[in-house]
């Protein structure tokens, strides 16, 4: 905060040509008294060497080994590239950035960070730490950055992780790590107990790994193997690795699409790496190649299932991965039930199937050719009557048969239903406004008559194959007479053939009186 206090010092002394004297000597007065009392300026001045503009503050380019103390809080992007930082203490902010969402750090000399370093700076997304002297990664170095996104680390000479370097960033999703000098894959990103949970892009490139945890990379999900990079890495290519390639440029994950020459195992179609000899791969064109398809299985019994496009091994085994809709098989002791294991052939055996079973199973395994256009290292197995949906991956034991029955039965039983109500209160009718010997009786508003042919009741005639059902409300009125209402029946030559709505009869009963009779 001193430029701004010699700014105002200034401005009073030079009160004859900016305000009177009295007042600029009691602003000046009134800042002093402020400050010995502990309180903040309400204005902040943009440090000397550094430019402000809005919210954005940059120091860059300014060799700065330290940083401003009066640097103003309000930044939501602050720049220190270009400087000479060393290390990043505990206490080398000075005040909390509330409002700080990106902080720019790259290209200067720090080889340390101390736990808490970005206590101050809660809410960061955006953290550039790239092109440092930084070596090793230690426990809880970002504690607090539970809000970061984005994480660049590249062109350092980091050689080692500790776990819990990534512990709280829960919210990360992207990790830049190129450039750097890794041996072992990080995987405590993925499989941490309280490392990222979102990660969807991890550049791991121009390191020097040799090995790549196939099992493990092929157990994580989708959408998380599709941003892996792993090109321009000294990688060793053997059966396990090729299969993983072959897997991912089948499933057209951008690495491989975008650097593709830069993997081994001969990806790049330049002759450039050697491709391994491994049992399955094909010989000769006329080699008889198992197809994907479905396989069904009653629950309790066996199955085996041949990894589809491997040809069968004329000496040693191949290796194959079998990814399951719970599980990447290898090994007999992967799966924990027992009950799914790999053969030495590459077939997958199944043993005691249950609904639970049914879903899509991808075999991965070392082919030394390009897929063909429509082929696909998938399986689909069904359990009993299960059906597992194309897009699923998995079953769900038959429970879309189930619905589509039940829905089907449903809705005929509702438009039986519709039907009958239509053919009870739809059906035309004619009614006679009067009868002899009484007054008028006609349908009125409590009586609804399925009729047979109006011209029969007009004319008085009676079939016996013309059913009338009505359907009677006593309702006050209706009568000329005040004796007791007769609820309506359905009679032929007297013999009531149904009742649908009467509370006073019973089914069978006869009915004498002509004068009820429609």
């Amino acid at each position: 905060m001193r430029p701004v206090v010699s700014q105002v010092l200034s401005e009073a002394d030079d009160g004859g040509s900016r305000r009177p004297p009295a007042a600029a000597g009691a602003t000046a007065a009134a800042l002093l008294l402020s400050l010995c009392l502990g309180f903040p300026p309400s204005v902040a001045a943009c440090p000397p060497d550094c430019l402000c503009a809005s919210d954005i503050v940059s120091c860059s380019g300014r060799n700065l080994s330290t940083l401003p103390l009066d640097l103003p809080g309000y930044a939501t992007r602050l720049d220190l590239s270009h400087g000479a930082l060393a290390a990043l203490p505990a206490g080398w902010i000075a005040r909390p950035f509330d409002r700080l969402a990106t902080l720019v750090l790259s290209r200067n000399a720090v080889a340390r960070i101390e736990p808490d370093a970005f206590a101050l700076t809660p809410h960061l997304l955006h953290l550039d730490l790239s092109s440092n002297r930084l070596a090793v990664l230690n426990a809880s170095v970002f504690r607090g950055l539970e809000e970061l996104e984005v994480l660049l680390l590249f062109g350092n000479r980091i050689v080692r992780i500790e776990p819990g370097a990534f512990g709280g960033l829960r919210g990360l999703r992207r990790l830049y790590l190129s450039g750097n000098r890794l041996e072992a894959f990080p995987l405590e990103l993925y499989q941490g107990p309280a490392g990222p949970r979102n990660l969807t892009f991890l550049d791991l490139s121009s390191n020097r790994l040799r090995r790549a945890p196939v099992q493990s990379l092929l157990s994580l999900p989708a959408w998380q193997q599709a941003g892996i990079y792993l090109q321009g890495n000294p990688l060793v290519c053997d059966c396990a690795l090729l299969a993983l390639l072959e897997f991912w440029v089948w499933k057209r994950y951008r690495p491989l699409v975008d650097f593709r020459g830069d993997y081994p195992c001969g990806l790049g179609g330049d002759g450039a790496g050697a491709r391994p000899s491994c049992a399955g791969q094909r010989q000769g064109a006329a080699d008889n190649f198992l197809e994907a398809g479905t396989h069904r299985v009653e629950p309790g019994d066996w199955l085996r299932v041949p990894c589809p496009g491997l040809a069968p091994p004329t000496q040693g085994e191949p290796v194959a991965f079998w990814v399951a809709p719970r599980a990447v098989l290898r090994s007999p002791g992967d799966d924990p039930s027992g009950r799914l294991l790999v053969l030495p052939n590459g077939t997958l055996e199944i043993r005691g199937a249950l609904l639970e079973d049914s879903g899509t199973y991808v075999c991965v395994a070392a082919r030394g050719r390009p897929f063909d256009p429509g082929e696909s290292p998938e399986a689909t197995v069904s359990v009993g009557n299960s059906s597992v949906a194309p897009d699923a991956g998995s079953a769900h034991g038959g429970g879309a048969e189930h619905f589509n029955t039940a829905f089907t039965t449903l809705a005929s039983c509702v438009i039986s239903i519709v039907l009958v109500l239509l053919y009870l209160y739809l059906t035309p009718c004619r009614c006679r406004e009067g009868r002899a010997g009484g007054g008028a009786r006609g349908c009125g508003g409590r009586a609804v008559l399925l009729c047979s042919d109006p011209r029969e009741v007009d004319s008085g005639e009676r079939r016996s194959n013309g059913k009338r059902v009505a359907f009677l409300e006593p309702q006050a009125g209706d009568s000329d007479t005040g004796g007791p209402k007769t609820p309506a029946m359905n009679s032929a030559h007297g013999n009531t053939e149904g009742i649908l709505k009467n509370g006073s009869r019973t089914v069978g009963q006869t009915l004498t009186d002509p004068a009820h009779v429609a």
